[in-house]
């Protein structure tokens, strides 16, 4: 059973998703807008979070910012915006899966379970501290270091770095990357790949040659 954060200003939206979770074996807690989630994940441990992007006193993105701070929770977004810069920029953030409003509670049901199956195999043990030069990528911490100075790095690029670095010298395909870390197809597009990869490389600085394009295919790590 995972215990789920549902935030939407619509109440006959919380009470589909609460449905359709509870019969799915979760607990779930509503909040109706960005600050009550805020507050709520100072308070509580989640496993999860449903959050809707346009809601009253704090916006699903400014909420999302604020609970990165302090957990590292996995959240899917809800919105009623379906043009790719609202997408990319839910993903920049660190988000793990954006869904489009009207969405199938189905649908809705397969993501949360497959963020949640992620989680789960992302979070078992590792003893593993793995150093290139002067790379360093902690796995229990999930910290990364770069000539001994921390890095941060959103839930997304963290798991896309471990996932390269975990298939050294591999050529992954972009739809490979997509499907093994997102979990899905995220509706055909691989920008999201690219954008996520670029601001990796940014902050692995010296090291960002590490992560090696392969023209047509993808990408893999080389050290």
């Amino acid at each position: 059973m995972a215990k789920i954060l549902v935030v939407d200003d619509e109440q006959k939206i919380r009470e589909v998703i609460r449905e359709y979770s509870e019969f799915n074996g979760h607990e779930v807690t509503e909040a109706a807008d960005g600050m009550s989630a805020v507050g709520l994940c100072k308070l509580n441990d989640y496993d999860l979070i449903v959050m809707d992007i346009m809601m009253p006193k704090l916006d699903g993105y400014s909420a999302c910012k604020e609970i990165r701070k302090i957990k590292d929770i996995p959240i899917i977004m809800l919105s009623a915006r379906s043009e790719e810069y609202d997408k990319l920029f839910g993903f920049e953030l660190g988000i793990d899966d954006y869904v489009v409003k009207p969405f199938s509670p189905k649908e809705l049901m397969a993501r949360i379970n497959a963020v949640l199956a992620r989680k789960s195999g992302m979070t078992a043990p590792v003893s593993d501290i793995m150093s290139f030069d002067g790379l360093e990528i902690n796995i229990p911490a999930r910290t990364v270091t770069v000539d001994g100075k921390k890095v941060e790095l959103t839930p997304k690029e963290y798991d896309l770095l471990f996932y390269l670095v975990e298939n050294k010298n591999i050529a992954l395909s972009r739809d490979k990357l997509l499907s093994d870390i997102w979990g899905y197809d995220f509706f055909g597009d691989d920008r999201t790949i690219d954008t996520h990869i670029k601001n990796l490389r940014n902050n692995l600085g010296p090291y960002r040659d590490f992560i090696v394009t392969l023209r047509g295919v993808g990408y893999k790590f080389e050290a």
